[in-house]
C-alpha cells in the first residue's frame, strides 16, 4: 500500500522506529534541542521572550526577509512531533518558502511539550505567540488583517484549536489556517485504530494523547481545544487548505474535519496523496510526491495571500 517513491524510507523507519515510546521522545528532545538557535542564512531570524501568566519566559522564533516589506501576511507556525517533542527551528524548510513566497513574517512559539506539562500549557503558549504577532507584527510589515496560522502534525492540530480558540475569544482574527495532516482526534478513527504504517502508528498516537491530556486521556471530559475533532460547531472558522496521506493514522481525522468545514459553509483545499505515511514530505523532500505537496501548499497560500483577509476586532 506504500507509495513505490516511499517504500524504501518506510522500511527503514520500521526496522529502527517501530513506534514511539517515552524513552524514545526523551532522547528524540534532547537531539532537537541542539537545533534551538540555529537557522538558515537566507532569512533574518530573532529569538524573543514573552513572559507568560506563571511569570516563566516563552521563547518564540521570529522569521522574515533580508529585505523587509510592508502590506505582508503574518504566519503563526506551529512545529509538529505528537506534542511531545521538537522546536521551531526543525521547520524552518516550510517557514523559509512562505518568507520567499510573499515576504511574509513568521512567528514559531517553542511551546510547552506534554513531557514537561500536559494540556492546555502548548494552547496557551501557541496563543500566547498569536497574540504577539497581532500586537507587534506591524514592526515587520505585516498588515493587521492577514494573520494566518499553520503546522503539521501535532502543529496542525494545535491550528485547529487554535482556529476554534481564537473564534470562540473574539481577541484576534485569524484569515487563513493551514493544518497539514493534523493530529486532531483521541479517540480511535478507521485509520488510527490498528494503524502499523511507518513513521506514525496506533501504538505512538495512544501514547501521545496519553501524554497531551493527561488524567482527561480516555474519558468524554476532553476540551475541543484539546482534540478540535470533538467540537459540534465549526461555523465562523477561517479558510483552510490542508493535505494527507492514505494510510496514515490521521486520514480519516483529516476527511472528517475537511467535511465539517465545508458543511458548515468554510472553504476548503483539500488533498489525499496515495500510498503516503506520515510526514512522508519532510523524511523524503526529493520525492515527486513530496514535491506535489509543496507545490499543493504553495499554491494554496499564494491564493490565500491574494483573496483572505479578516479585520481584527473592534478597539484591537
Amino acid at each position: 500500500m506504500i507509495n513505490t517513491e516511499l517504500q524504501t524510507a518506510g522500511r527503514i523507519f520500521r526496522f529502527f522506529l517501530p513506534s514511539f515510546t517515552p524513552a524514545v521522545f526523551k532522547i528524540a528532545n534532547r537531539m532537537s534541542r541542539f537545533l534551538s538557535g540555529f537557522h538558515s542564512f537566507g532569512l533574518q531570524y530573532e529569538q524573543k521572550y514573552i513572559t507568560r501568566a506563571d511569570g516563566t519566559m516563552l521563547r518564540i522564533c521570529v522569521y522574515y526577509p533580508r529585505e523587509k516589506r510592508d502590506g505582508v501576511p503574518g504566519l503563526l507556525w506551529l512545529h509538529g512531533g505528537g506534542y511531545a517533542l521538537g522546536v521551531p527551528e526543525q521547520d524552518e524548510s516550510f517557514i523559509k518558502r512562505f518568507v520567499e513566497a510573499s515576504g511574509c513574517v513568521v512567528v514559531a512559539p517553542d511551546y510547552t511539550l506534554s513531557l514537561q506539562k500536559p494540556y492546555p500549557a502548548a494552547l496557551e503558549d501557541s496563543y500566547a505567540a498569536l497574540l504577539w504577532l497581532r500586537d507587534n507584527g506591524a514592526q515587520y510589515g505585516m498588515r493587521s488583517d492577514q494573520i494566518f496560522v499553520g503546522g503539521e502534525s501535532a502543529g496542525g492540530g494545535l491550528t485547529a484549536a487554535l482556529s476554534l480558540y481564537a473564534r470562540d475569544k473574539a481577541e484576534v482574527a485569524i484569515a487563513f489556517q493551514m493544518p497539514l495532516y493534523p493530529m486532531l482526534d483521541d479517540r480511535p478513527t478507521e485509520s488510527s485504530a490498528n494503524n502499523d504504517a511507518p513513521v506514525w502508528n496506533t501504538t505512538s498516537n495512544n501514547l501521545a494523547w496519553q501524554l497531551y491530556l493527561g488524567d482527561a486521556y480516555g474519558t468524554d471530559d476532553v476540551p475541543i481545544y484539546a482534540a478540535p475533532a470533538r467540537a459540534a460547531d465549526y461555523s465562523g472558522l477561517p479558510p483552510a487548505c490542508t493535505y494527507v496521506g492514505s494510510i496514515e493514522p490521521f486520514f480519516a481525522e483529516t476527511q472528517t474535519y475537511v467535511e465539517k468545514l465545508r458543511n458548515s459553509g468554510v472553504s476548503v483545499d483539500f488533498k489525499v496523496f496515495d500510498g503516503a505515511f506520515h510526514g512522508f514530505d519532510i523524511i523524503c523532500p526529493n520525492t515527486k510526491i513530496a514535491k506535489d505537496a509543496r507545490s499543493f501548499l504553495m499554491d494554496c497560500f499564494k491564493y490565500a495571500v491574494e483573496n483572505y483577509f479578516a479585520e481584527q476586532p473592534a478597539g484591537v
